[in-house]
């Protein structure tokens, strides 16, 4: 008598194998969506304050500077461009000719919104400028005119390796006595140092040059972005390379205002003194 044996090996298996993934009908998983963290209170600080119930005018329509200032938590920032012409002679040297356009840019404001009817006096003016410099060639660098000539700027900078920035700010606010000439003025300019990488290609200048990230921007780069790429270091303040130094913009507001709460004060008062040049201008 023949017995048969059970090869369980050979017998269907009756759960099958497993199914080829597909994406489609796979569950859908769960990614941790990342909880942006909160913004810390404004400075509490007297001038910053008093300032957060006023009008204050950035005179730039720059949105790198603007968001800087943000940082300061003034609510009633109102973004009004300064319609003077840029045409100072650059023969000035680059700390003169940023001083001298900001001071433009802010005399030009102010002159306009002083008597504004309907929004009423700013009780705070700020002004800013940037430029880049070649210190090899000694050349001012403004923004590109084009994409040849933005091309042959960062070309010009890499070769250099280092090059300055210079942003000059000037803050003007009225005068509560109104007393002659009627406003204070403040100014600052700082300084910032960078290096370019050397080992920065042609390819990757074009590159950089197509995204137009830089085409807005004083020597065709924005060290926020990707032109970080193209920098190897800089020295001093981070801030000034985008356009607005947030520790001297707090230290200028905190003086222009000092200066134009003069009811007070006597005539002969360092902090009433006006460059008369300055005065001359915005008439």
């Amino acid at each position: 008598m023949s017995t048969s044996k059970t090869n369980l090996l050979d017998d269907e298996d009756p759960i099958g194998p497993p199914p080829a993934y597909d994406p489609s009908t796979a569950a859908p998983t769960t990614t941790p969506r990342a909880i942006p963290l909160p913004r810390p209170p404004p400075l509490s600080l007297p001038v910053l304050n008093t300032l957060r119930s006023k009008r204050v005018i950035l005179a730039s329509q720059s949105p790198r500077r603007k968001q800087i200032i943000s940082f300061l938590g003034l609510p009633n920032i109102e973004i009004i461009p300064s319609n003077a012409d840029e045409d100072l002679p650059k023969s000035l040297g680059p700390f003169e000719y940023v001083l001298a356009t900001a001071t433009k840019k802010a005399q030009a404001v102010y002159a306009q919104e002083i008597d504004n009817e309907v929004a009423g006096e700013p009780a705070l003016i700020l002004a800013a400028d940037t430029i880049v410099v070649n210190t090899t060639t000694e050349t001012i660098l403004e923004k590109p005119r084009s994409e040849a000539h933005h091309l042959s700027m960062l070309k010009a900078l890499r070769d250099a390796r280092d090059h300055k920035v210079y942003t000059a700010l000037v803050a003007m606010a009225p005068l509560a006595s109104a007393r002659q000439p009627g406003y204070a003025i403040e100014s600052v300019v700082e300084e910032t140092a960078v290096r370019f990488d050397g080992d920065v290609t042609d390819e990757l200048i074009m590159a950089y040059v197509r995204t137009r990230e830089g085409a807005d921007k004083a020597g065709g780069y924005g060290l926020q972005g990707l032109g970080s790429i193209l920098v190897e270091k800089i020295e001093g303040s981070y801030d000034n390379v985008i356009g607005m130094p947030l520790k001297a913009t707090l230290r200028l507001i905190e003086n222009v205002m000092k200066k134009a709460d003069d009811e007070d004060r006597l005539e002969g008062d360092p902090l009433l003194e006006v460059d008369d040049e300055d005065d001359d201008e915005l008439e």
